[in-house]
């Protein structure tokens, strides 16, 4: 069980580490969390917790004003343009111990997170404290960032700040400047519970495709020993196509989507603007731009898997 809000207040004290201490009600978002201490002065920040490809996570941690490119900020990272998205939510209890609004630079006081990179925004610098919710957010503290620093290195952390607004080109001659902040190891998660249920049930009750007997369905779909086929090869059974194959990717590509689409929304224009209703405004918005093209490709993809498919039950029945 990770550490509780009052026992990193206590450990804050015995490092003897400055902060004030603000109770509200909780809060999911800056604009939530600025309603109660907004109008103290010092820097609001906004905290995305990201995973690449390779399943290594990291903390990203900024003014609530900056803007944060998940692309740039991939590529600057040596993990090319789609390398980020956001953490599924099982990681927060599962490595950051924290729930859903917690997140921030404390969260990392767990030795669950230790595989997790911190990247903190160099702005912090420039204000005079700055606010995170210590593990609850149901509360905000204040520090300044060297109080900050103070905290990261009692856990052995050594503080990274960077210009995450910076676009520097990256090529043969220019290596990506972010790089050295990439995990050294990647961390597994665990499977759901009714994940891991539906898959037993999957491999124990594998399906047929064709009604026949079960000695016919067996002869025609038996895996050729060629090892020209093995492209081809039916799994338990069942010939997968490759529109299935793909529904991976087609996730992937919706979430990098999506999370490109909410940070672009997500700016102090469109918080003035729409106030309480921003939620709903940025909901709107990603529904409109990624409706038309989410029905082109699962309509392509449907097409796909209806004339392999089409095609796979004309040579079972061929056979008989």
């Amino acid at each position: 069980m990770g550490l509780s809000k009052e026992q990193l207040l206590a450990r804050l004290k015995e490092l003897q580490i400055g902060f004030s201490q603000y109770e509200h009600p909780v809060v999911l978002t800056v604009e939530a969390q600025a309603k109660y201490v907004g109008h103290l002065g010092g820097g609001l920040s906004k905290n995305l917790f990201l995973k690449d490809k390779k399943n290594r996570f990291y903390i990203v941690s900024a003014l609530a004003d900056t803007k944060v490119d998940l692309k740039v900020l991939s590529i600057r990272l040596g993990l090319g343009k789609g390398g980020l998205r956001m953490a599924p939510e099982e990681a927060l209890g599962e490595l950051l111990q924290v729930p859903l609004g917690c997140v921030t630079p404390f969260s990392l006081v767990n030795e669950s997170a230790r595989h997790v990179s911190l990247l903190l925004d160099q702005k912090f610098k420039s204000q005079e404290h700055c606010f995170f919710h210590p593990l609850s957010n149901d509360t905000s503290i204040s520090l300044s960032t060297h109080d900050l620093d103070k905290f990261l290195k009692s856990i052995g952390r050594d503080p990274s700040y960077v210009d995450l607004e910076a676009n520097p080109s990256v090529g043969k001659d220019q290596p990506p400047d972010l790089a050295s902040l990439v995990p050294s190891g990647s961390t597994v998660l665990p499977d759901p519970p009714e994940a891991a249920a539906s898959s037993k049930d999957s491999i124990e009750n594998p399906v047929s495709v064709s009604n026949k007997s079960t000695t016919s369905t067996a002869n025609a779909t038996k895996p050729s020993t060629n090892a020209k086929n093995t492209k081809d090869k039916p799994v338990n059974g069942v010939h997968v196509s490759k529109s299935v194959t793909d529904v991976g990717k087609l996730v992937e590509d919706l979430l990098d989507k999506t999370s490109a689409l909410l940070l672009s929304e997500t700016t102090e224009e469109t918080i003035k603007k729409h106030g309480a209703q921003l939620g709903a405004a940025i909901s709107n918005s990603i529904r409109s731009h990624l409706r038309a093209e989410l029905e082109s490709t699962i309509f392509i993809e449907h097409m796909d898997y209806m004339l392999r498919h089409g095609c796979l039950l004309s040579l079972v029945h061929a056979q008989f």
